[in-house]
């Protein structure tokens, strides 16, 4: 008995919005790689306001815990306070990637990083280990899932192809850039 190939893509849908979708599923190291100004004041703000809650709550209404009692609690807030903040930092990045606001800057940083890797021939979104079909269950599994952080954080590790973007755009534009160096060299 022979057995049918698996499916191993299938196509994602694109959700309609203001500005250009970059990539639905990006890369870890592409959200933070990406990240603004404004994304690491955001997150360190969010990390510093539970501590900072706790310190003046303490102030004005004092807890009387006892030796060592509110320095544990302390602590406590800022490590909960530094992973909400990493969060907030990610989907506040994620969100520029699926379009869902201003993205002007990752749109042009995203085409000149695919630009390069079509002219230097290496694949766009990098190797993988992995079989075509488990790339594409990864792909599933973590396709919009910064839109979930809240609940569950979950976070792309995986190289894989299945960004629900038309990469020929990148060729398009490296097969442009070659032309114009070929003109501007034989002028």
């Amino acid at each position: 008995m022979a057995t049918t190939p698996q499916q191993t893509y299938i196509p994602s849908k694109v959700v309609k919005s203001e500005y250009p979708l970059i990539d639905n599923d990006p890369h870890f190291k592409k959200v933070v790689g990406y990240a603004r100004t404004s994304d690491y004041v955001h997150g360190t703000v969010a990390a510093a306001a539970g501590p900072g809650l706790l310190l003046a709550m303490e102030k004005f209404a004092p807890s009387h815990v006892g030796r060592g009692g509110f320095a544990r609690a302390l602590r406590l807030a800022g490590a909960i306070g530094i992973a909400g903040g990493f969060l907030y930092f990610y989907q506040r990045s994620c969100l520029r990637f699926y379009g869902m606001s201003e993205n002007a800057r990752e749109v042009e940083l995203d085409m000149q990083e695919m630009v390069t890797k079509v002219k230097a021939g290496e694949p766009l979104y990098g190797e993988s280990k992995l079989t075509p079909h488990m790339q594409g269950v990864a792909a599933r599994q973590s396709r919009y899932s910064a839109l979930f952080t809240a609940v569950l954080p979950w976070f792309n590790f995986v190289n894989h192809n299945q960004h629900g973007v038309d990469t020929a755009k990148y060729y398009r534009r490296a097969e442009q850039e070659l032309e114009a160096e070929r003109a501007g060299k034989s002028s």
